[in-house]
Formats: structure tokens, sequence, C-alpha cells
């Protein structure tokens, strides 16, 4: 059973829970992620792929570029890896011993996943190694070394695996393996143009005042604990956060919460990347949330597509209201984040229509901007958001006393009113 509902790469679990299962199946394309309650058994599939075309660019390249290589993969290709792995030793011996090629091979983290197992344990030191895994792949780095010391060769189609392995491992030079079409593409400057888009889109959301938490996984272990982690983040920044629970997100969905700036998706690493160019307010991930509402934070280059890394990382403090206000480069100046008032046992400071009573008297409030420096947002809430764009009627011109002169109507029908049609007796 693959999750429909959120991403099928992961596993059904609450459709297994309504059946009473004992234990989940899923086959296809998986990221392997692990459930929180129910143990599964991953059948990967088949693709087809011609190895001995493989073999020749992977050794090819090898020989022409002179770094070790980590071939990692979509598990669709996990069955063709040991044969592509036994003809590379071969290949590399028939070179000589003046000519070594260095060539390493991810594994398959497992097959079958147990709710008893700590995914905690797959990372992390190995004798003298570091551990690292992503995509359902496992694989040693010796201490001495670093990961950018490697080129990355991926065998498979460019997909959300792909750009999983392109941010996280963005200071790795990278080339890919189109098995479909049995070619080998060499153009690195994809990861440069997706990491200028996420950027972007962090400072995008350093100046929203209302987020959206969008649930996007039931399944992933930790989802509920990165969930309330985002909202604990976003109120101290000093903003608003709803947490929305839609399925998976597509623009007509997100379309009918116009009251939000910004989306953070909480789901699976390969489903979290969302391109949101069709909507109507971007979508980011909780790694690039800690970036925008972590008052001090800085980009170093290092992505992480993972929660569950970020929940045993140290937690990222809120800004603080009595901080100086920032410097926002896509509005061109300073803009002032106000703290959210604080309220006991969680409630709301007012609820129904005091909630809108209050949010009415701060729109009515007039501002001269001009006096003012610091650029401020709009609406802080949804309720202020939806005072702000209903009809007030007509504007009033509360500081003339002077009567305004009135001007005759046009009478008539509208197919032809009385002015058109002596007009069109004189033509």
């Amino acid at each position: 059973m693959a999750d429909t509902t959120y991403g099928s790469c992961c596993v059904d679990e609450v459709g297994a829970s309504h059946i009473d299962a004992d234990c989940v199946i899923h086959y296809g394309h998986t990221c392997l992620s692990p459930t929180s309650t129910l143990p599964a058994f991953f059948v990967f599939g088949k693709a087809s792929i011609n190895t001995s075309n493989c073999i020749e660019n992977l050794s090819k390249h090898a020989l022409t570029n002179g770094k070790p290589i980590l071939v990692l993969y979509g598990l669709e290709y996990a069955h063709a890896i040991p044969h592509i792995r036994e003809a590379v030793k071969v290949a590399s011996s028939s070179y000589g011993s003046g000519l070594k090629l260095e060539i390493n091979f991810a594994d398959v983290m497992c097959t079958v996943i147990t709710p008893s197992k700590d995914h905690k344990s797959l990372c992390g030191p190995a004798g003298g190694c570091t551990r690292h895994t992503i995509g359902g792949l496992v694989w040693n780095i010796p201490d001495r070394k670093k990961m950018e010391e490697h080129l990355l060769f991926w065998i498979g189609s460019d997909n959300s695996a792909f750009a999983n392995v392109v941010l996280t491992f963005n200071g790795c030079e990278i080339v890919r393996y189109d098995a479909t079409e049995e070619r080998l593409l060499t153009d690195v400057s994809q990861p440069l143009k997706i990491l200028k888009r996420r950027y972007y889109l962090v400072e995008k959301a350093k100046d929203a005042n209302i987020i959206g938490v969008l649930v996007g996984t039931l399944g992933v272990a930790g989802y509920l604990h990165m969930i309330h982690q985002m909202k604990e983040l976003i109120t101290k920044a000093g903003k608003k956060a709803y947490t929305l629970v839609m399925g998976k997100p597509n623009p007509a969905k997100l379309a009918n919460f116009p009251e939000c700036d910004v989306f953070i998706n909480v789901s699976c690493a390969q489903t979290a990347l969302l391109d949101s160019k069709e909507f109507l307010a971007p979508v980011i991930t909780p790694f690039e949330a800690m970036l925008a509402f972590g008052r001090g934070t800085q980009w170093t280059g290092a992505y992480v597509m993972e929660f569950r890394d970020l929940m045993s990382s140290s937690p990222v403090e809120g800004s603080d209201q009595a901080e100086e206000a920032r410097f926002s480069f896509l509005k061109g100046g300073y803009v002032e984040d106000v703290a959210q008032p604080e309220t006991e046992n969680g409630e709301e400071e007012k609820e129904g229509a005091l909630a809108l009573a209050n949010a009415a008297e701060k729109a009515l409030q007039l501002r001269d901007r001009s006096l003012d420096p610091i650029v401020k947002g709009t609406a802080k809430s949804g309720a202020e958001y939806f005072v702000s764009r209903s009809y007030h009627g007509l504007e009033m011109q509360c500081n003339s006393s002077s009567p305004e002169p009135y001007a005759i109507g046009r009478s008539g029908k509208a197919s032809g009113y009385d002015d058109e049609k002596s007009k069109q007796e004189i033509q």
C-alpha cells in the first residue's frame, strides 16, 4: 500500500490501520522513510538499463576526472548494481597497477523496516568512518576524507530523488547517467540554479506575516513533533501560524487560503521540495523556515532535506521583540517584526466577534507612512486580512465639511441611453 494521499513514495500507514493490517508491502519508487507503528516490506521493482553502456560511461569518466567517485542510484536500478560493481572491478584490474580507479557504490539501506528500529542508528560514525544515508541508500566515508572531495555519479532519471541528492550534497560535482536515453549528462549548473531559487524563497519568507504549516505526511515518524517545532518558531518570530491538513498540496487547494504569505511543507524528503512557481504563495521546507524565521541565522551552503535531522539539532531561537528592525532585500527597507501577544493555556486572546472587532479597530486606524521609515506588514492574522479585504461602503470625506457638487446621471436603457440616441440621430 502506497500513500496516494500525500506521496506514493511513503507507506500508507493510515489506510493499513483501517483494515487492521499487521504489515505493509510497498511496491515501486520509495524513500524508505520509517513509519511509526507498522512494519513495512519494500519491493523496488526492476527498471531496464543497458549495463554495458553504463559501465563504459562510468569507467571513461573516472579516468578523465581523477576524483574518487561515489555511485548513487535510484532504487529501481538496485537490481543491476551488483553486476555493474563486479564489472568495474574487472575493468580497474585491466588498467594495470599504475592506474587505479577509486569507485565506491552505495548500498540499499534495507528492504524491511520495523517500528522498533531507530533510524538514528543508521547515521553517524561507524568504525573510523562517517555513515551517510539518503533516499534509501547508505555508504561510509573515511574520517580523513570529505564528501566534497568525491564526484557523485547518479544512475537514474531527473526526479525528486535526484533533486534530494543535488541539494543535500551541493558542494560535490555531480553527473547523471540517464538509463532511458543511455547517455551521460555532465551539466553541473543545475545545483546552482536550484539553490538560487531556494535562497530567494527564504528571503521572501522573511517578510511573511501569516504562515500556513502544511501537514504533508501522516506516516513519517516525528511529523507531529516537527509541526509543533515549526509553530513555536513562527510564534517566537512574531508571526501567525495556521496548521492546514489538505492532503497533497496543489495550487487550487492553497489558493483557498490567500491570507497566508508562505507555506511550510512538513513531509518526507522526496516530496518536501515543491516548485511553487504556479502557487500564489511560496512553499518552503522546514530547514528553509529555520533560516527565515530564526534571527541571526545565516545560510552556510549546507542543506537539510530530512526534517528528522532538524529535530536532533539545537533549537533555533526566534527573533526578540526588543531587537532592532531588520533590512528586507525584497521591500528595500527596514522591517519590524512585532511579536504576537502571549495567551494563557494556549488559547486565543479573543475569540469570535471580539477578535473580528479588535482586527477592525486596528484596520481603521490611520497612519502616515511618509513619517515612518519602517515598512510594516499589512495583516498580522487571518481576521485582520478578511477585515481589510471586506467591503466597507462608500468612502466618507471626514476632513471636508463642504458638500460635494452633485452630477446628473444618464437616463434610459442600458441597450441605448438617451444621450447615445441623440448622438446617433445627429450622425
